[in-house]
C-alpha cells in the first residue's frame, strides 16, 4: 500500500492525537509533537513506525500532534489516516 493523497485523522483533544499524512518518496519523514515527548517520545515514534510498517508504507510524510494518547489510539489514528489516503 502507498499513500496516494493527503489525509487526516484524530483530534487535538486531551488523550488523543491528530495525524496528517502526505505522499512522499524519501522514506518515512516523521514530525512528532507531543506534550509527553520527554517521557514517551521513543515509544510514540516506535508505534507510529511499526504501524506504517504493518501497513506496508515505505514512503510518506507524517505529522503527529499527540496530546497524551495511548498506544492503541495512536495506532488507530495512523491506520485510519493511511486508509483515508487511499480512498
Amino acid at each position: 500500500m502507498q499513500v496516494k493523497n493527503e489525509a487526516v485523522s484524530g483530534t487535538l483533544q486531551s488523550n488523543d492525537c491528530f495525524v496528517r499524512i502526505y505522499p512522499g518518496d524519501n522514506g518515512i519523514e516523521l514530525d512528532l509533537k507531543s506534550s509527553v515527548i520527554k517521557q514517551f517520545g521513543e515509544q510514540i515514534e516506535f508505534v507510529i513506525r511499526e504501524t506504517l510498517k504493518e501497513n506496508n508504507i515505505e514512503n510518506c510524510r507524517i505529522i503527529v500532534e499527540d496530546k497524551g494518547a495511548l498506544d492503541c489510539t495512536i495506532k488507530a489514528r495512523v491506520e485510519t489516516a493511511v486508509k483515508r489516503s487511499n480512498e
